[in-house]
């Protein structure tokens, strides 16, 4: 094959089928008005097409799958298009981090012959690879889901508002960042920061915790409560500094009600935790109040001289550490 005739072949193995309909036809055959076909369009992220053909039949299943939700009355039209929307958002930065992961694969494979040029292995991946990942996918999806339900319908029928809770937000922070990344290239920069995300996520996750969002420097994650919030940062703090090619970090700890929106969480106790953290020794803990008070005697306190925090006025900042001969489960 060509290079046009390859480039051709990975777009239909990615997108399910060759682009035949303009926006205004895909819309009819799926069973909405142009401008619901346009918001839709737009609530996944990408840009009117006018009358330029740029749609297929996997594109006419989504309409119809949009219209079939609000023609049912299962959920109303604003649900619809917020759940797009969220599917949208969320899918962009899966894609994004999927092909700059997999840039390095097709990379490999030209360089180690198992493929001519990367074209070609893009295209073996996508035969390959791809439908078994899809699978894997929608797995995960479902298995997330599950738990996100089970996490809601644990609050109780009794709580007035579902979607606002008591929990211990952490963030954790790498120490001077800005002037090690100023030292590094590119790749050595991509890699260290990949290094962080994967040793925060799999920390977080095995004490219970959940990852909200990663910031390059830092991560923002969430836990129950204060004990479990303080395992998993002092964890952090422990197993990172063993790693000599990360720099050390600074943890910060806030416990209270966090509202949770859009695949984030907002409040107060996150951005003091995003305070205690810039204001941490490297290696160090801090927490708040709050998150003092519900450890008990499980871990050394020390409440530090007051200091200014944006938003918070003065604080005394409160570092915790692992009670000497005390072992935590």
């Amino acid at each position: 094959m060509n290079r046009s005739e390859l480039r051709d072949l990975l777009a239909s193995l990615i997108l399910g089928g060759e682009l035949t309909l303009t926006s205004a036809e895909v819309a009819r055959k799926g069973g909405l008005e142009l401008e619901q076909g346009q918001r839709l369009w737009r609530a996944l992220g990408f840009p009117e097409t006018g009358d330029s053909i740029a749609y297929g039949e996997p594109d006419v299943a989504a309409m119809a799958t949009v219209g079939g939700a609000i023609e049912s009355g299962v959920m109303d039209e604003q649900t619809v298009f917020r759940m797009t929307r969220a599917l949208g958002t969320t899918m962009a930065r899966l894609a994004d981090w999927q092909i700059s992961t997999l840039v390095e694969q097709v990379e490999h494979d030209v360089q180690d012959g198992k493929a001519s040029t990367r074209l070609e292995a893009a295209v073996d991946l996508a035969e390959n690879a791809a439908p078994g990942f899809e699978h894997l996918m929608i797995y995960a999806w479902r298995r997330h889901l599950a738990a996100a339900a089970a996490r809601i319908e644990a609050l109780g029928a009794a709580d007035e508002e579902l979607l606002s809770t008591t929990m211990t937000v952490g963030f954790a922070d790498l120490s001077r960042f800005t002037s090690l990344s100023n030292g590094l290239d590119d790749n050595s920069l991509g890699a260290l920061v990949e290094n962080f995300e994967t040793r925060c996520a799999d920390i977080v996750t095995a004490h219970g915790g959940r990852v909200i969002k990663t910031l390059g420097d830092a991560v923002l994650f969430v836990t129950d409560n204060p004990r479990e919030g303080t395992r998993t940062a002092l964890d952090l703090v422990r197993q990172i500094a063993m790693r000599t090619e990360l720099p050390n970090i600074c943890v910060g700890l806030a416990t209270g009600s966090v509202i949770s929106r859009l695949g984030d969480v907002y409040g107060p106790p996150v951005n003091l935790a995003a305070r205690l953290s810039h204001v941490a020794r490297s290696n160090r803990v801090l927490v708040d109040d709050a998150t003092a008070a519900g450890i008990g005697d499980e871990f050394d306190k020390r409440a530090l001289p007051p200091r200014p925090l944006r938003g918070f006025g003065n604080i005394s900042p409160i570092t915790v550490s692992e009670r000497r001969g005390f072992r935590s489960r």
